[in-house]
């Protein structure tokens, strides 16, 4: 019986179509720090929120990346931090038989907008947690950010009259 099934998993291995896969979504780091409690919490003022995302990508092998997608989310009372939040949602995302081509705008694109829904529900109840009224992030629009990234890279090139590769991400590590 166990032969009748081997030619059956050669062949599936061997196959040449493209294929998408998630492996694992995970919170890969989170923190919060509340430097200037308790003082800070008796002043009566609204606070100022500044929010930073971005991406990052590492090969871990031919066909699978890690995608990371960082927030940090700073709230500001008086100029004094009320409350600091970094959270890092990764996930580890297998390409196979797929163009290079189309592997970096997935990287950048679809990966981050499959991550986005845990990274903004694991902020908001960190924040929630900490005694604060929950941060929902925006939506992102990761198309734009790619797109922005592309261009950067391109006019860097240009600068160093280096030829820029075409459509491939440059992401911070």
């Amino acid at each position: 019986m166990t032969e009748a099934t081997l030619p059956a998993q050669d062949a599936a291995n061997t196959s040449k179509e493209p294929g998408f896969r998630i492996q694992r979504v995970y919170l890969k780091d989170l923190s919060l720090e509340q430097p200037n409690a308790p003082q800070i919490l008796l002043v009566a003022a609204e606070p100022t929120v500044e929010v930073e995302v971005d991406v990052a990508v590492t090969r871990l092998s031919d066909e699978i990346f890690e995608v990371a997608l960082t927030a940090t989310v700073t709230a500001k009372v008086e100029s004094q931090v009320l409350f600091l939040v970094e959270a890092k949602q990764a996930g580890i995302f297998e390409f196979q038989n797929i163009p290079p081509e189309q592997v970096d705008p997935m990287l950048g694109i679809a990966c981050p907008t499959i991550l986005y829904p845990y990274l903004r529900s694991n902020v908001a109840d960190t924040i929630s947690r900490a005694g604060f009224q929950p941060i929902h992030l925006n939506e992102m629009n990761f198309h734009g950010m790619y797109e922005h990234r592309i261009m950067q890279a391109q006019a860097a090139a240009a600068q160093e009259n280096a030829p820029a590769e075409e459509s491939k991400i440059i992401l911070p590590h």
